[in-house]
């Protein structure tokens, strides 16, 4: 495996609770360094254009009014098999099937509030990297 760069998203739900430290050091102690980071709130039109693939679908909406509730921190993460290394620390998108000791077992309230996102590809880690950093 080749060193990597991946997009991680702490959701609003889990900057709430103060997650912010305990999901970043998860994050560290996997071997995967934060060279890029910031805090922002998306407005509606820029989580639209984020999420527009799931535009049309039921959950939508819901997604929408949950991403734009308040600050995200987003992070440009780096290291070896970064995406693969990332999913794994991230676990199952239902909290309820994440494995114990992942953060969405740990910090996810639901399907949508399930703490975390991060990029499932090469592709997808690319044009999200530029989506937030440029």
């Amino acid at each position: 495996m080749s060193n990597q760069r991946t997009l991680s998203i702490i959701k609003p739900n889990a900057v709430k609770k103060n997650k912010i430290g305990l999901i970043i050091a998860l994050l560290e102690e996997a071997k995967l360094k934060v060279v890029e980071v910031k805090m922002i709130t998306l407005s509606v039109e820029k989580a639209e254009s984020f999420y527009s693939e799931h535009k049309g679908k039921p959950f939508f909406n819901e997604l929408i009014a949950f991403m734009t509730s308040g600050p995200l921190v987003i992070m440009a993460l780096e290291g070896e098999d970064a995406i693969n290394t990332n999913r794994k620390i991230m676990g199952a998108t239902n909290p309820a099937e994440a494995l114990e000791g992942t953060i969405r077992a740990k910090y996810g309230d639901g399907m949508t509030e399930n703490a975390v996102h991060g990029s499932d590809g090469l592709e997808s880690a690319s044009r999200e990297l530029k989506f937030f950093f440029g």
